[in-house]
């Protein structure tokens, strides 16, 4: 009942959303926990606006905005997705070989960055063309029970003062906060902006889709379902700003400041807790790589059929994985990007990145504003309220300014 919303938890959380939270924890300590739990609320209600607009009207959202917004969306959102996929993936690839050399060492971390990044990838491939989305589900909860024990274990060995964890949850100590200096104020939004993903989210309409969820009378399971992901998104995210606080200070950045972390614990705890941890960590990333090479695919595969459609009278073909749309993009999306960390600056690939990514949340949220504002698209009992049209407006506005300050910071 829950498989997908335990997807969505796998994929939304990689390298980069343990390392921020480790290092806004050794940064700000607990006082900052209650913003990993509105980070991950933000990303929920943008999911149950696209799930609600998938089970009102029966398509996916990139099919409405098609279908409405005609041929600029169609070129923008195209040009958008190979660039997001193409840094993504590279980023993806390069924490996952950085987090198994930490495990085990064969070559220099550079070169091991690089050719495990490579393996996990084709690993990946192997098993979305293999198993087919049942296999992709189950290996995907089995390791997000591993991530879970893990970092919650590595938590309950630190032994934090449950009084601090109330405290930085319900009566968080703002001032203090605005008194750190500009700098605790841009990784506080950083930790709220990164949690649960960010274009991926909309792949939750092509999983459910799969387990044959469809029609207005699977909105509440949805619903339920993806309250249990995002809980289990925000369990992660305040666990790791603990283990930060503990563990802290760190010199490293992304997958390299968990490596440092796991070292870290293993002085404090001792060794079998470094391993714990690394094994948990390398669940993380890789779940999320897994993630991204099963979902994403279906964007393209969509958009595909969807523009065939639109040049001929023929009936659209189902999005599956296939689909030889789906195929030539999952392949793809293993390779190229692969060649890429061979010949690319990975610095200036993130600075680009930082731009691609910082665009995709507030796009979604105008979106949604919009089809499932108004009532002649979606329908009287399923629009916004008027609560709903608040909250996407404040995400409008709050992530709109997170991406200008994280584009802002990669570039001094």
């Amino acid at each position: 009942m829950f498989g997908p919303g335990i997807l969505v938890a796998a994929t939304g959380v990689g390298a980069g959303d343990l390392a921020t939270g480790a290092f806004t924890g050794d940064k700000l300590g607990t006082m900052i926990l209650w913003s990993v739990v509105l980070g991950a609320f933000f990303k929920y209600v943008l999911n149950e606006g696209l799930t609600r607009w998938q089970l009102a009207t029966g398509t996916t959202l990139l099919e409405g905005c098609l279908n409405h917004f005609g041929h600029f969306f169609r070129w923008t959102f195209i040009a958008y997705l190979l660039c997001w996929s193409f840094l993504v993936a590279l980023a993806l690839m390069s924490a996952c070989g950085a987090t198994m050399h930490a495990i085990i060492p064969w070559n220099s971390p550079s070169q091991d960055k690089i050719i495990y990044g490579i393996i996990q990838s084709l690993l990946a491939v192997i098993l979305v063309r293999q198993g087919g989305f049942r296999l992709f589900e189950r290996l995907m909860s089995v390791a997000v029970g591993m991530m879970f024990v893990t970092v919650m274990l590595t938590v309950i060995a630190l032994r934090p003062d449950p009084q601090d964890l109330l405290t930085g949850l319900f009566l968080p100590e703002i001032s203090s906060l605005l008194e750190n200096s500009a700098e605790g104020l841009t990784w506080t939004i950083a930790l709220l902006g990164g949690v649960g993903g960010t274009l991926t989210i909309v792949c939750y309409g092509y999983w459910i889709r799969e387990l044959g969820r469809e029609g207005r009378e699977s909105l509440k399971i949805c619903r339920l379902d993806l309250a249990l992901g995002y809980a289990m998104t925000a369990l992660f995210g305040m666990a790791m700003v603990i283990i930060g606080q503990h563990a802290g200070p760190f010199s490293a950045k992304g997958s390299a400041l968990l490596v440092e972390l796991s070292q870290d614990l293993g002085e404090t705890i001792g060794p079998v807790a470094r391993w714990v941890f690394l094994f948990g960590a390398w669940g993380a990333v890789f779940t999320s790589l897994f993630g991204v090479w099963q979902s994403v695919p279906y964007l393209f595969a969509d958009f595909m059929t969807l523009s065939q459609q639109s040049e001929s009278s023929a009936p659209r073909r189902a999005v599956d994985s296939e689909s030889w749309e789906y195929r030539g993009y999952l392949y793809g999306l293993a390779i190229i990007p692969a060649l890429g960390m061979l010949v690319m600056d990975f610095k200036q690939a993130q600075k680009v990145y930082a731009v691609v990514g910082a665009l995709s949340i507030p796009l979604i949220a105008i979106l949604l504003l919009i089809l499932c504002g108004r009532e002649k698209f979606i329908g009287r009992e399923f629009k916004n309220r008027t609560s709903t049209n608040l909250l996407l407006l404040f995400i409008l506005l709050f992530f709109g300014a997170a991406g200008g300050m994280s584009v802002w910071a990669k570039f001094q």
